[in-house]
């Protein structure tokens, strides 16, 4: 990018400085930054805030040059060394110093020292670095990784390993595409942890690793993943939330079953057959929050969060980019593992599968379903992606015929919006459902009102409902359920029948 392009739009990883500041410091914390993340540029002889270009003149330059270049190396520690040049913008001289992406992290200034030097960027500003981001630092800086460090503090037993153990062959089992994938898997044993880094052996003892703490929720490490229902497209409103601990592969199940009760479930009709689609595809669903699980940073306290708003699926892991990692990278399918027990554990349990290919599978998911392209953000404290809600063309090959998932007016008959019943949804843990259900009348009408249509549709899968069941489903107050079930009698849908506590709503087959 030449910095012609760089003053007509904007850069993060640039900075603009009018003339070379009499103390050093005021430009090294960027330098350092620089060194700490993917690089960047200083670019002097340009005022920051107008973007006007000052230049210098070429008596002067070549001594500015030179005081630059010795002021990096004195004061940083390691040793930074950047390239300067001149370029002529404009007609006038300026200076371009550029930081390349460091490999001996944490980078910091000599005279702060490390607990009070170290920089990064966020956001397109520099700021001190905290004492997780020093930490992470320092494990990518010795090219190490933290999930493969002894865990300090926990002891296991053998009954604990061979616990583990079995467990991740019925996980492998479990999440196998086929009978043949399932056959082929051999059991896990303690010289497979150890070879992964989840197990440390020391002078013939088994000692456990984070990751051994993270997949197993035990130890301190407090390993979570927080799930919410919004109102509206903001975080003013809870509708729900949920907070999921324990072993890795049962919060990355509930996560997933909770995304699936709260978003829209369609259907398309295929001959007599019904087959049901929901509006963001299951395992597009499912990728992402493995993903998460699998690659952000456990140095960092945060929980990864779940989040459905009216308008879209967020998924937020806490930790910023691994070294030599961007978005744009990430997209292309590049992979760069930051914990790298998981990964081998999440491979053998058939969680994930080729290194890389999940984000690009993402996407070609989400697009196909008529949805528009995943949007990522930050990267540089934590990891957001966005899924929106609602199709943007009428041509998605896997739903063909259902144009819009988010309004019901354009929906068959035949077809509902998801309940908000676990009941309701899948719970076999695969990743969409794989069935087709017999319509029994695909002409039968249906409630105008979409909370009438969840209450109808469970009475005739299940013959008849409770007051409690509707506030369950419905996520309403009592009178508020009361007040929907007597408009539905008024209006011949349902009948009452029993009474006090054994009261319940059936079908009214008269006139209907």
């Amino acid at each position: 990018m030449t910095i012609e392009e760089i003053l007509a739009g904007e850069s993060k990883n640039v900075e603009f400085k009018e003339n070379l500041p009499e103390r050093s410091i005021k430009y090294m914390k960027s330098v350092v930054a620089f060194a700490n993340g993917t690089g960047g540029k200083i670019i002097f002889g340009i005022v920051d805030k107008t973007r006007e270009v000052i230049g210098f003149d070429k008596e002067d330059v070549f001594k500015k040059m030179d005081a630059i270049a010795n002021a990096v190396t004195d004061s940083c520690e390691p040793a930074i060394i950047p390239d300067i040049t001149l370029q002529t913008v404009d007609g006038k001289t300026v200076i371009v110093a550029e930081i390349s992406e460091g490999r001996q992290r944490p980078y910091y200034i000599k005279a702060l020292g490390r607990d009070g030097g170290v920089y990064v960027r966020v956001a397109g500003t520099t700021r001190l670095a905290d004492e997780y981001m020093i930490k992470e630092l320092m494990f990518e800086g010795s090219n190490r990784y933290f999930d493969q460090a002894l865990c300090t503090g926990l002891t296991i037993s053998d009954e604990d390993i061979d616990a583990l153990c079995k467990a991740m062959k019925e996980q492998a089992v479990k999440n196998a595409h086929n009978e043949e994938q399932k056959a082929s898997i051999k059991d896990v044993g303690r010289q497979q942890l150890r070879s992964w880094g989840v197990l440390i052996e020391r002078d013939g003892k088994d000692y456990p690793s984070n990751a051994y703490a993270i997949l197993t929720g035990c130890g301190g490490l407090h390993v979570a993943i927080q799930c919410g229902v919004f109102k509206g497209t903001t975080k003013e409103v809870f509708v729900d939330r949920r907070e999921y601990t324990g072993p890795l592969w049962e919060q990355i199940d509930e996560a997933f079953q909770f995304v699936l009760r709260n978003i829209h479930l369609g259907a398309t009709i295929v001959g007599i057959y019904r087959q049901d689609v929901y509006e963001i595809p299951p395992d597009a669903i499912r990728e992402l929050i493995i993903n998460a699980v699998v690659h952000r940073s456990y140095l960092d306290h945060g929980t990864i969060q779940v989040a459905v708003y009216d308008n879209r699926l967020e998924i937020t892991s806490p930790g910023k980019l691994p070294m030599g990692q961007t978005v744009e990278r990430m997209k292309e399918g590049y992979s760069k593992i930051r914990n790298e027990a998981l990964a081998h554990a999440f491979s053998y349990m058939n969680l994930i599968e080729h290194w890389g290919s999940g984000i690009p599978r993402i996407i070609e998911k989400v697009k196909k379903a008529g949805l528009r392209e995943p949007e990522f953000i930050g990267g540089e404290v934590d990891l957001r992606i966005n899924i929106y809600r609602g199709q943007i063309n009428d041509n998605s090959d896997r739903n063909s015929g259902l144009n819009d998932l988010n309004s019901a007016e354009k929906l068959p008959d035949s077809t509902l919006k998801v309940p908000n019943s676990a009941a309701e949804v899948p719970d076999n843990g695969e990743i969409m459902p794989d069935r087709t259900e017999k319509v029994p009348d695909s002409t039968m009408k249906m409630p105008d009102s979409e909370q009438e249509q969840i209450i109808y549709k469970y009475v005739l899968e299940n013959e008849s409902i409770t007051t409690k069941k509707v506030i369950e489903l419905l996520n309403v107050k009592q009178r508020r359920s009361r007040a929907i079930l007597q408009s539905m009698i008024e209006k011949g849908w349902l009948k009452k029948t029993g009474a006090a506590r054994s009261t319940v709503y059936v079908k009214n087959t008269e006139g209907r």
